[in-house]
Formats: structure tokens, C-alpha cells, sequence
């Protein structure tokens, strides 16, 4: 164990400023051959007044610093302890900032010793960690902390967490050490202080890595993979119909697998129904409440006929939540119960994997890697000795980690197959091993189309399928079918070819070429000169669309807070639209003439490559496959601003407030009821597709003309919630609302007004849903404006957070918050108990009417003489109102109220549609303060 001091300090202030404000609290801990061997912890007088909400952060108040001693009086036993010591603190540059700057007021030398930030050592060592803030890690490692923003029980989690670290560190291989001393010379913390006397004692050890679980190849230390043994031999199955009824019924067994297990009649029905589809080679829509358990009805039936014939099932979701709550839940729990074993394997398309070669090729030089680029390669570095699977949703990379994630991810046009040293090792490829010998695949929908449209080269050859989260299945297929493509994207591209005075591709095929002595057919200032040309063309195109999307007065906002535009290329008029047409096939030219250069470029390479050393050919196979972007990327041009199909619809978004050639160009697919049904259906012999949202008006009409199955004549299976919702929720629908049509500030005010009201019923726990961003904002801003934060903790997505997952999270760990959001906050989120108890349903979820998709799908529907607002908007909207009121009630303890503050839906004649699309809840209209009194009764129950 490390025999280094190390002083643990935290420190509580009136505000953020270290040149302004003053310490109020200090508490510190000494840390010391494992050990906590000292604490110290002092109020200190700041000889000013503390801010209220200071006081409301840390509970520190005004009396309990009038007596206490000032800064000057503390320090001199603080500075004791520093002697010889390392500083560490979580966030180290606030306290020490506010440390130094009270020394120097005060006449003591400032401390010079070495620093350790806590934040930045987590994140490094800690790479899978959802979040970094003192409170959750505190958490996740079962740590005591009772009172967080108090300064001594801070500095004594932080202690905890600093001994837990410093632990993990002793245990690193010796090379994985060694890689992270020269990564993390150029981070913020003096780490290489901390390394160096681990480094030499693992030196003179006489143990190796490998004898503690490592795999050490090529310089880089990966977690050792245990040998799965086939289990199938004179295997006897049991019939499905007879383990049901003997072990579902057996209250006892099952509950020593499964908490709180209760015989659930609609769940043994999805099981037969499957299992019958399955067997009569036939297609098959199940609608599954909310609490059937519908995960277990479909996985049961799916592992018994993989078993029974010998023949795999794919299970495909649409996020990525669903997959783990499948792979690390529900399949454990079954392979406990079912009397024989069985596989199962997660495949993801292969950017989710890391590619081992390309990560080895980036650990050989750091020297113009920005600061995440740093740290992201110290967590691949770390998370190697502890993945089994490579895949980066394992990881919680900074934000600029993405973008090396991007060079370092696996792809196809970039892989050496059996050629590449790291082939037995590489994660992609031992998925796709798994997945063979797996009789379950679990999968997601994207890459299931990504199978459909490269003629099922990916995904090991299955005819059963099934398809949970399905009302999302026609939107995957249209979004992988359709084509997009935006500046960022291309920035991003060029940024990786480099030039020949630019570090990039270009540069490294210029070595190689240098170095065998090889003469150009091209000369350098050909490629200098075109990739200039064409990088100014580019950011001249996307300027101007940007220009015209703000030009045409039809556009419209998005859920995201784009501006949107919908284009025909063919009727499109004006001098702008002209310049843009030229401009267009002045970029085709250009990405035509470039890659014909890069390709001439290397032409002399491939003709010797024989003679590269590995790591020379990965760099020429690198080089090619972005040769192979750049030429995708010149089809996708063509086919969204050089071409038109009367069958697609296209459209332009912008960031109004964003840089001026921010601009993203969408293409997608009108109908694609054909090609579901000749491309996928037809050629599968059974597909399950499942959902708590599946019907509308009772009946599957409208899904199985979406996605074309009309001609296969699916069964049906309609399975409602277990719940008791008569008695566990209620639904309120305010009758004093403005007119859901008026977008005044207003109608912003009225909705504000009312919601801060019910927060104070039900003291938050609170999830606002809105069909708009901008609304969001609104609503947000005056709410805050109104009351602040102090009683209630406001979290907006797109506001506090764009990451569904931080916010909900933070939304669980806080008292009273109110939770606003949009788009994926309709469906998906799983916040059972207590910590939501009222949902507000802000506006009915129709999609806008200028939606490009939903504009061209009326167009057509039209055409045909049908009724879109029946057949498409309402129905659609029907889909996503029950998958908002789905966020509510998510166990038999659940209580909570819906509110819909839209008018519609007690006003017009379609608004009973949504009523009768729920499970039958007591509906209440009244004015809001007759509401909040029968809402205030109601909880006191």
C-alpha cells in the first residue's frame, strides 16, 4: 500500500469567488499507509454574511460562524497536517484556490506541494461510473454520507473514495501503469508523484501480471476471458405447457428468483401465444400492459424453441436500457429457474466496439492530444483490465472523448480480418463468435435493418424474431433506410484526412512514402491545393443553407429547437436556391476529383504493401476505408440536394443561434409498408412484435397497415395492465386553461401558474411532459423567475442536461424536483415509487402540423382519398398519449394523478379517443382550485 501522506480537504464558502468570498467550514482527513489517521474539522468566522442559498445548500447558518474562529486562528493546524503531503480534494482547484487566496491574505506561503483532484482521478480510474459528483460515487460504493455540503462529512467520503482508488491503483498491471505515466503527465493532477513508487515496486516484484487474471499482449494489459464448456450433451427438455403450469404456479419457487412474484394470467398467455407463433410459422402482434411482464413472456417461449429446434431467436430492442435490463436481470433469473442452460449474446452494430488495433496505433504518440483525448485514453486503458465486451456504453467518456472514440472505434472498411495481430482478441469479432453458438441474439432494431439492408451478413442466420418496443420499429426503419448528413459530420471527416502541413492521414501516407522511397503520382500541392478547395466549397454550401432555411418564412421549430424546412428540389425557386443548386455540384466535382487523387495517392503503396509493418498497413487500410467515407458521403450529397424522388421527403434543419453553417439535410422514405413487408416480413418466419402501445380504438388496424403486414393476416393478442388503476391513480383535467391554441406569454404564464401549484400539493415529484422545446424553455424560465429554486430543484432536459439518464437520475436522488421534459421523456423511463407522483401532460402529442415526415404522409394519404388527421396524426398521437400516462403507475404500489392541462381532450369529439385509450381511470374536470383541493384529499388517503 502506498506510504505517502495525503491530506484530504474540503472546504464550504459563501459563494464561488476565491477573490470575493470566504471560507466558512474546513474539514480535512490524513490519510496515511491505507489508514485514516487524523481528522480535523473547524467552522471558521468569514466576518461577513452568509447568502441564503448558501445556507440552504450546506445548512450552515450565520450563528453557528459568529463564534467561531477566523481563518488566521485555523490555518496553523491545517498547515501541519500539509506538511509533506499530498492535497486532495474532490474538485481540487476550487478549495485550493480558495485555500491560496486566504494564505495570501493572511501572509502565509502559499502550499507547493502536489495536488490530486479526486473529480479527474475517478473519472480516470473509475471509467464506467455514471457520474462523478462526490453524492453518487458515494452511493455506488455504499458509502455513509449524511450530511453532503458540510466540509467535514465531504472531506471524510472523499478520504473513503481517495483509499478505494488508491487500492485499485496498487492492483493495475505493471504495463497499464506504466501506459497512464505517460498520459498523465499533461493532466491536472500530479499523478506521475503518485505512480512513480508504485511503478518501482511492481518493478522488483517477483510476480507477473498474468498471474492475476491479466492478458498482456502487445504492451497492453487486457481482463483475461474464461473458456465457456459446451453444456448441451444429452440435454432432455421439458415441454413448455408442463414447466409453466408446474413453476408458475409455485408461489415458493419463484420467489426465491423473482421478489415479489404474483401469478400473472396475462403473462402465461404471451407465453403460449408466442410459443404457438413460433410453431405455426406465423407473425404475431402482442399489445402488453404495463406490468404483465411481458419481458419474461416473450424470453421463456424464445429459450425453449431455440432449445427444442436447434435454431436461434433474435431478440430486438429499440434502447439500449431494455437490453441491459434483459441481459443483466431477466436472463440471470431464468438461467437460475429453467431446469437446462441455455445462451445467450448481445450483438450491437460494430461502431459500439472498440477496435484494439487503431487503440494501439493511438497510444504510440500523445503529443498533440487535447486534454480528453488524455483522459479518454487513461479510462480505455483502465476499463481493458475489466471488460468482457469493448462496448463503449460501458464507458462514460468526456465530452470530447467521442470524438476519439470515432478513431479508435471498429469498423467495417477499416478491419485486416485474420491478418491483424489483434484479431483473437477483438471484441467485435468474439460478439459475432458468441452470437453463433447463442440461442438467444439480442440485438437492437438498428441493426437489424443494417442486417436486412446488407443481406444478413451480420447477424447470424435466424427465422424467429422478436420485436420488443415495437411502435418505434416503421421510425428505425425509416431513419436506417433514409439519408442524412450535416456539416459537423464533414468537419469531422477532413479534420481526420489532414493536409500535408496538417496532422492527419495524409501526413502518415506521406512518411510511409518518404520512408520506402516511393515517388508520388500525384504531387503534394495537387492534394493541398483540392483539399482546401473543397473544404471552402463545403462550408460555402452549408452557409447558404443555413441562410435559406432562415430566408423562407414556412419554417418551423423541432422538439430539439431546430428551425426546419421542408425542400422539393424540382419547384424550389429564387437566386439563392440557384447558388446553392451550383454550389451543390461544384462539392459533387470536388469530392469526385478528391477521392481520385487520394486513391492515385497510395496507388504506389498497395503495389509494396507486402513489405509494411503491421502497423504501416493498418495506418494504409485506415486511410482507404476513409476513402470510402468521403465517396459515401459525395452519394449522399447527390441524393438529398442533386436528385429527387417523389416518394421521399426531404428536409433542412438549423440552429438559428448556432454557427452559420450548422445546417443538417434529411431524406426519408414516404411509405414503407412495401418495403417492411418484401424485405423483412416475407422472410422471417415468425415475428413477435410487442409493446405496451400497440393499439388504437381497441383494434391493431393501424399498426398492421404501417408497418405492411396486411397480407400475412398476424395474429393478435391484447393484454391488459395488472394494476388496480381505478384506485391507484386518478386523472385531472383542468377546465380553466387558456386555449391550447394561443401561444402567448399567457398561456406560459397560466401553464407556470398551475403547475407551480400542484408542486406544492405533491411537493414535486413532478414530470412535466411537452410536445415542444421551446415550450419547455418557456415554462421553465418563468416558473424559475416565479419561485426560484429553493423550494423546488427544476431539471429541464436540454437545459440542465441532454442525457435522459443524468437527469433522471438526478431526478430520483433530489427532494422535491420537477422534472421537464420532451421527445424521449414520452416513453421509456422507468421512475417507480415515491419519487413521481404526478404527471402533467402539457399538450395532447399530436406531431406538429408542418412536420416534414408527417406533411409528405398526409400529402399522400390524401391522394388516396383518406382522412390524415383519422388515419396518421390522431392515431399516432393516441400511441404516444399512452406511452406518457405508461410513465406513471409502474408497480402494484404505485400512486400517482395525471393532469392534461389541453382542453381538447374533453372538448372535442376526438378527444374521448385518448380518454378510452388508457386503462380505466377515474377522470375528475374542474376549475384548479376545485382540483387542487380534491388532489390534496386524495393524497391523504
Amino acid at each position: 500500500m502506498i506510504e505517502t501522506r495525503f491530506v484530504v480537504v474540503d472546504i464550504e464558502t459563501t459563494g464561488h469567488s476565491a477573490e470575493q468570498d470566504r471560507i466558512i467550514q474546513i474539514g480535512a482527513v490524513l490519510v496515511q499507509n491505507g489508514e485514516i489517521i487524523k481528522r480535523f474539522t473547524s467552522f471558521v468566522n468569514p466576518q461577513m454574511n452568509i447568502p441564503s442559498f448558501i445556507e440552504s445548500l450546506t445548512g450552515i447558518t450565520d450563528d453557528m460562524v459568529a463564534l467561531a474562529p477566523t481563518f488566521e486562528q485555523v490555518i496553523p493546524e491545517l498547515l501541519q497536517m500539509l506538511e509533506g503531503s499530498f492535497f486532495v480534494a474532490h474538485n481540487a482547484q476550487f478549495d485550493l484556490s480558495f485555500l491560496q487566496a486566504q494564505l495570501d491574505e493572511v501572509g502565509y506561503r502559499l502550499f507547493q506541494g502536489p495536488v490530486i483532484d479526486t473529480v479527474e482521478l475517478s473519472r480516470l480510474l473509475l471509467p464506467n461510473e455514471e457520474s462523478y459528483k462526490l453524492q453518487q460515487l458515494a452511493e455506488s460504493f455504499n458509502f455513509q454520507h449524511d450530511r453532503p455540503h458540510q466540509a467535514d462529512s465531504d472531506a471524510e467520503v472523499t478520504a473513503l473514495l481517495l483509499l478505494k482508488m488508491l487500492s485499485k491503483l496498487e492492483n493495475l498491471p505493471l504495463i497499464t501503469l506504466q501506459k497512464l505515466k505517460e498520459i498523465t503527465a499533461r493532466l491536472k493532477s500530479d499523478f506521475h508523484d503518485l505512480l512513480e513508487p508504485i511503478i518501482t515496486r511492481k518493478l522488483t516484484s517477483y510476480s507477473t501480471d498474468a498471474d492475476f487474471g491479466y492478458d498482456i499482449y502487445r504492451q497492453i494489459a487486457l481482463r483475461k476471458k474464461s473458456v465457456a464448456m459446451d453444456t448441451d450433451q444429452g440435454l432432455e427438455l421439458p415441454l413448455l405447457s408442463g414447466f409453466v403450469s408446474e413453476t408458475f404456479t409455485n408461489s415458493a419457487e419463484m420467489h426465491k428468483i423473482f421478489p415479489n412474484y404474483s401469478v400473472r394470467q396475462g403473462q402465461l398467455k404471451m407465453i403460449a401465444a408466442v410459443f404457438a407463433a413460433y410453431e405455426s410459422r406465423s407473425h404475431l402482434l402482442v399489445e402488453a400492459g404495463t406490468g404483465t411482464g411481458k419481458s419474461l413472456g416473450y424470453l421463456l417461449p424464445s429459450i425453449f424453441y431455440a432449445k427444442a429446434e436447434k435454431k436461434r431467436v433474435v431478440i430486438s430492442t429499440h434502447t439500449i436500457p431494455l437490453q441491459q435490463q434483459l441481459l443483466d436481470q431477466d436472463i440471470p433469473k431464468l438461467k437460475k429457474l429453467l431446469p437446462f442452460p441455455f445462451r445467450a449474446a448481445l450483438l450491437k452494430g460494430r461502431n459500439h466496439y472498440l477496435c484494439l488495433r487503431k487503440f494501439e496505433q493511438r497510444l504510440q504518440n500523445h503529443g498533440d492530444d487535447n486534454y480528453d483525448t488524455l483522459l479518454s485514453k487513461g479510462q480505455i486503458l483502465i476499463w481493458l483490465t475489466e471488460t468482457l465486451t469493448g462496448d463503449v456504453e460501458e464507458l462514460n467518456l468526456p465530452s470530447g472523448g467521442r470524438s476519439f472514440w470515432h478513431e479508435v472505434q471498429s469498423e467495417s472498411n477499416t478491419c485486416l480480418g485474420p491478418q491483424c495481430p489483434w484479431f483473437s482478441r477483438c471484441f467485435y469479432q468474439q460478439a459475432k463468435k458468441a452470437a453463433q453458438t447463442a440461442d438467444l441474439i439480442i440485438t437492437n432494431h438498428a441493426l437489424l435493418f443494417t442486417d436486412v439492408a446488407e443481406m444478413q451478413t451480420i447477424i447470424p442466420s435466424y427465422s424467429q424474431v422478436v420485436i420488443d418496443e415495437a411502435h418505434h420499429f416503421e421510425d428505425v426503419a425509416s431513419n436506417h433506410l433514409g439519408v442524412s448528413i450535416d456539416f459537423h459530420k464533414l468537419a469531422f471527416l477532413f479534420n481526420r484526412l489532414g493536409t500535408t502541413t496538417q496532422k492527419g492521414y495524409v501526413q502518415a501516407i506521406l512518411s510511409i512514402t518518404e520512408k520506402y522511397g516511393l515517388s508520388l503520382i500525384v504531387d503534394k500541392k495537387s492534394i493541398e491545393k483540392k483539399i482546401e478547395s473543397a473544404k471552402v466549397e463545403i462550408d460555402e454550401l452549408f452557409r447558404m443553407l443555413h441562410s435559406y432555411v432562415l430566408k423562407m418564412k414556412k419554417s418551423s421549430s423541432t422538439e430539439i429547437g431546430r428551425l426546419s424546412y421542408r425542400y422539393r428540389a424540382p419547384s424550389e425557386q429564387g437566386t439563392l436556391w440557384q447558388c446553392i443548386l451550383e454550389c451543390s455540384l461544384r462539392v459533387h466535382s470536388f469530392f469526385i476529383e478528391l477521392t481520385q487523387l487520394l486513391e492515385q495517392f497510395v496507388l504506389s503503396l498497395t503495389e509494396v504493401m507486402d513489405n509494411f509493418s503491421y502497423k504501416e498497413k493498418g495506418t494504409l487500410n485506415d486511410f482507404q476505408g476513409l476513402i470510402t467515407h468521403f465517396n459515401e458521403v459525395r452519394q449522399n450529397i447527390e441524393q438529398l440536394l442533386l436528385e429527387y424522388d417523389p416518394n421521399a421527403v426531404y428536409w433542412m434543419e438549423i440552429e438559428e443561434k448556432g454557427a452559420k453553417n450548422a445546417t443538417y439535410l434529411y431524406k426519408k422514405h414516404i411509405h414503407l409498408s412495401e418495403t417492411l413487408a418484401d424485405q423483412f416480413f416475407a422472410k422471417k418466419a415468425s415475428v413477435v412484435l410487442t409493446s405496451a402501445t400497440l393499439s388504437v380504438k381497441g383494434a391493431f388496424a393501424y399498426m398492421i397497415e404501417r408497418l405492411g403486414l396486411a397480407d400475412f393476416g398476424p395474429k393478435t393478442l391484447m393484454l391488459p395492465s395488472p394494476f388496480d388503476y381505478a384506485n391507484q391513480s386518478k386523472l385531472y383535467i383542468p377546465t380553466d386553461t387558456f386555449n391550447i391554441n394561443e401561444q402567448s406569454e399567457r398561456f406560459i404564464e397560466d401553464i407556470a401558474d398551475k403547475i407551480i401549484k400542484l408542486a406544492q400539493v405533491t411537493k414535486g415529484r413532478m414530470l412535466i411532459l411537452f410536445t415542444s422545446f421551446v415550450m419547455l424553455k418557456q415554462t421553465y424560465q418563468k416558473i424559475k423567475e416565479v419561485m426560484g429554486e429553493e423550494e423546488f430543484y427544476l431539471i429541464g432536459q436540454g437545459i440542465n442536461s441532454s442525457s435522459r439518464s443524468k437527469l433522471i437520475k438526478t431526478f430520483k436522488q433530489s427532494d422535491q424536483a420537477i422534472l421537464f421534459g420532451t421527445s424521449s421523456f414520452w416513453e421509456g423511463i422507468d421512475i417507480p415509487g415515491e419519487d413521481l407522483s404526478c404527471l402533467v401532460i402539457v399538450r395532447l402529442p399530436f406531431s406538429p402540423p408542418d412536420d416534414p415526415v408527417l406533411q409528405a404522409r398526409s400529402e399522400q394519404m390524401k391522394l388516396e382519398g383518406k382522412n390524415p388527421f383519422m388515419n396518421l396524426a390522431l392515431p399516432q398521437a393516441i400511441l404516444r398519449f399512452k406511452q406518457g400516462v405508461g410513465r406513471l403507475i409502474r408497480s402494484e404500489q404505485d400512486r400517482g394523478v395525471i393532469v392534461v392541462m389541453d382542453q381538447r381532450i374533453s372538448t372535442t369529439r376526438y378527444g374521448k379517443m385518448f380518454i378510452h385509450s388508457i386503462p380505466d381511470i377515474p377522470v375528475i374536470k374542474a376549475n384548479t382550485d376545485e382540483l387542487l383541493f380534491e388532489l390534496k384529499e386524495w393524497y391523504k388517503k
